[in-house]
């Protein structure tokens, strides 16, 4: 009875949200979307989407969507988080192309951590990359301590940036809002998603315009549930950190002080979970540090990559 009314009062909530929110708007175009973003920061963007147009590679039977750039002896690999896709990085990879190759991925709907290492090895496989710099943040960044510990022969490098260990934290806190989040419509799964930009992520921000417009620019994309649901997934998903400090590789950790996602809990156990690895701190950087200071966060990788 109590799952059941924990079910109900999911279902309720959201229910809720709608109506205070009113179901989405038809799709908006990028003029409206990014309306009240700088105006340079937005052309900075269009022009990335067009100089680098989206490549695909199909990994059993996944279309997976990368980006590849700059002629470096050394390749950088981006992985993002559960609302972004590989453009979300523009300009740290804008940044470094200069001096490294470096390469983005969008996740397709996989739902284990085992389905997207092999398209990430996949897509380096495609482009004679053998070892890489890993950076992910959040879901990208439990992703890349996954890599370390089942795939140390292909990094050469790792940025753990704005994430978690493995815990059972996050399966406890949003169990009830993955199981009533399956039974909803794709609109307020939308509505839902959109609810808590607004209220968790927009506040820590310090471009709330620049981040808000690019989370509702993923929102519109189709299968907008179905990503949200195979991702939770993969952040739940429990595997063991056998070796905390593999030999000689480095690795950073990148946090910010207010994220509004990773609490000072999960951020104290990343660290007690990597206890040789460098940690940056980004004051006031919210959860999307790179979005909120591009410069200083390309600043802190140039850094660790020397």
């Amino acid at each position: 009875m109590n799952r059941r009314a924990a079910l109900v009062a999911g279902a309720l909530s959201a229910l809720g949200v709608a109506a205070v929110y009113g179901l989405p708007r038809p799709r908006a175009d990028l003029a409206e979307l990014y309306a009240e973003v700088d105006r340079a920061t937005v052309a900075s963007l269009r022009a990335f989407r067009s100089a680098h147009p989206v490549r695909r590679l199909t990994v059993d039977g996944w279309a997976w969507e990368y980006v590849v750039l700059g002629q470096g002896p050394d390749t950088v690999v981006f992985l993002h988080g559960m609302s972004g896709a590989h453009d979300i990085w523009w300009q740290q990879l804008e940044a470094l192309a200069p001096t490294h190759r470096v390469l983005a991925v969008t996740y397709p709907s996989v739902r284990t951590l085992a389905e997207l290492s092999v398209g990430v090895r996949a897509v380096l496989d495609a482009h004679g990359v053998r070892s890489a710099t890993i950076v992910g943040s959040s879901l990208g960044g439990y992703l890349a301590q996954y890599l370390v510990q089942h795939h140390r022969d292909r990094v050469e490098r790792a940025v753990f940036a704005n994430t978690f260990p493995p815990n059972d934290h996050l399966r406890a806190a949003h169990h009830h809002r993955a199981v009533v989040g399956r039974f909803l419509p794709e609109r307020l799964v939308a509505v839902a998603f959109r609810d808590s930009n607004n209220r968790r992520i927009l506040p820590a921000s310090q471009d709330p315009a620049l981040v808000g417009a690019y989370l509702a620019e993923q929102a519109q994309q189709p299968g907008l549930k179905r990503r949200l649901l195979a991702r939770y997934r993969t952040v739940i998903e429990p595997f063991t950190v056998a070796d905390p400090a593999p030999e000689d590789l480095p690795l950073l950790l990148l946090e910010s002080d207010n994220d509004p996602l990773i609490d000072a809990d999960l951020r104290a156990a990343l660290r007690a979970t990597y206890p040789t690895a460098g940690v940056h701190t980004f004051a006031g950087g919210g959860h999307f540090p790179y979005l909120d200071q591009p410069a200083a966060y390309t600043a802190a990788l140039r850094r660790f990559l020397g």
